[in-house]
């Protein structure tokens, strides 16, 4: 149990820590690409609409469940389940953790990239063609450089969480508003450019008849699952060293607000700079294609395309010198809660804290070694735990659930000074709402892959983004955590677990 010196110094610090969980590349890699995938023919403010509602009805609800259960288990995510779910539900607990784990182990090979990319562009002059661009990925790719950057992401890591809580306090004190400054300082390079107005316009622009559409739903709400930290246990880990005068709630509102704030400004500059730099050259519809196309792992947009649209236009160098550092900035401050979520959890069953975050860098490097050296593996990765991490949202909501929804909210979240009562509402959503938006959200991405991604070979194990690769992955982690749930209940409660559920 986090002893009583094991607490964020100050709210500020509490809160910078917290952001840097939310704020990664799912904000500035993912979130235009997918505001533009999901846009009419007259703009993606639809889109922006849903996405502000899931906000609110999945995200910030699982951000207070988590905050309260850390503050409350004082326990990294397999004691806090034990105690709050009950010790049968440890293995609940141990699934969260290792989805976030399992993700940890690709997430840094994509910190590794956004790092790379800070130093080429740093170093060399930017691209000129998509050819070149193109050809700048491929010679990354075609070595070994990606394994290089991959441990360097996971060094920096490691040497983040070495001390605990004080020395992550303080990196997320340098790297968080680091990263604030330089999206404000791209946002406004970004609205100076000539035909950046176009763009804006088009992403706020909302074209009402896309709301009829299921699939821009769930695409909106798939982003607020995975690029605020929700249901990922990370929040959870760090509110274990919440001091207790510090509001769950309007640290959760916080938050998630920040969080997509955040998003947006990422869009005016990526909206803002596709559209002048393009928009002499294309129509509308060939820009959307641009901003649309996903490329290998996901890398068009963000790897391919900006360097040489900020090669295009006045000072280009020093704003792709920028973007790619506040991406880097965004990744790595990610990185660091995915190590000290896993950290937590050999420390609480008894290994010096030094020991865990050795053992835990150094598995994940090896682990994620696979991901580095081949894309295919990489992107498996990260549709099977992407995809689980909707399992994880469940089973936070289901840990309070278990615990009785309105006894939590009286006992964990409180109306402390400073703070405000939930009320009804977050008992209706965390313990109706989420779980259900959970349960739709799996099943489409299931249909997804069966029907769309993997038609001829849902059944195959072995491809990609089948089926069957996320059931047999997720199959055997529960099966294994299951067979494992008294020794991990012993190992980290030691005695029988004192509060409710035990």
């Amino acid at each position: 149990m986090a002893s009583e010196q094991d607490r964020f110094s100050t709210r500020l610090g509490l809160i910078l820590s917290v952001l840097g969980i939310a704020v990664g590349t799912g904000n500035i890699w993912r979130f235009p690409r997918i505001a533009a995938s999901n846009s009419g023919g007259e703009g993606a403010g639809a889109f922006l609409v849903a996405w502000l509602i899931f906000l609110f009805i999945w995200s910030i609800p699982l951000i207070i469940a988590e905050y309260a259960l850390g503050r409350k288990g004082r326990m990294g995510v397999v004691g806090t389940f034990a105690k709050i779910a009950g010790e049968r539900f440890a293995w609940m607990g141990a699934f969260v953790g290792f989805v976030a784990t399992a993700i940890m182990f690709y997430y840094a090979v994509v910190a590794g990239w956004c790092v790379f990319y800070f130093v080429e562009m740093f170093t060399n002059p930017l691209p000129l063609s998509n050819e070149a661009s193109q050809g700048v990925w491929n010679s990354f790719q075609a070595g070994y450089t990606p394994l290089a950057f991959h441990a360097l992401a996971m060094g920096f890591g490691a040497w983040a969480v070495w001390k605990g809580v004080s020395s992550i306090e303080r990196v997320n004190k340098v790297l968080i508003p680091t990263l604030v400054a330089i999206v404000l300082i791209a946002v406004g390079r970004t609205v100076t450019l000539d035909g950046a107005a176009d763009g804006l316009a088009f992403l706020f622009t909302p074209q009402w008849d896309m709301l009829a559409r299921p699939e821009v739903w769930l695409e909106a709400l798939t982003q607020n699952a995975w690029d605020t930290g929700a249901g990922w246990g990370l929040i959870l880990s760090y509110g274990a060293y919440m001091q207790h005068r510090h509001g769950v709630v309007t640290n959760a509102f916080i938050t998630g607000i920040g969080n997509n704030i955040v998003s947006l400004l990422a869009a005016i500059i990526i909206f803002g700079t596709v559209f002048a730099v393009l928009g002499a050259q294309m129509t509308q519809a060939e820009i959307l294609e641009v901003m649309q196309t996903s490329g290998p792992a996901g890398t068009g947009l963000t790897f391919i395309w900006m360097p040489q649209l900020f090669a295009q236009m006045p000072f280009g160098s020093t704003l792709a010198v920028l973007f790619f550092l506040g991406l880097a900035f965004a990744a790595l401050s990610s990185l660091i809660s995915m190590i000290e979520l896993a950290t937590r959890v050999f420390v609480d069953a008894g290994l010096a804290r030094r020991t865990a975050v050795a053992s835990v860098c150094s598995v994940g490097f090896l682990m994620g070694v696979p991901s580095a050296m081949n894309l295919n593996i990489f992107a498996n990765q990260d549709f099977v735990w992407g995809v689980g991490l909707l399992i994880s949202g469940a089973f936070v909501a289901f840990a309070v659930i278990r615990y009785g929804v309105q006894q939590f909210r009286r006992e964990a979240i409180g109306a402390g000074p400073g703070d405000v009562d939930p009320g009804r509402g977050w008992d209706v959503l965390a313990g109706l709402v989420v779980p259900i938006q959970a349960v739709v959200l799996l099943a489409w991405w299931l249909y997804q892959s069966a029907a769309v991604y993997a038609p001829d070979s849902w059944f195959n194990p072995l491809e990609p983004f089948s089926v069957m690769t996320c059931l047999v992955q997720w199959g055997a982690v529960l099966i294994t955590l299951l067979a494992l749930n008294r020794w991990m209940v012993r190992h980290t409660l030691g005695t029988p677990s004192p509060m409710k559920g035990s």
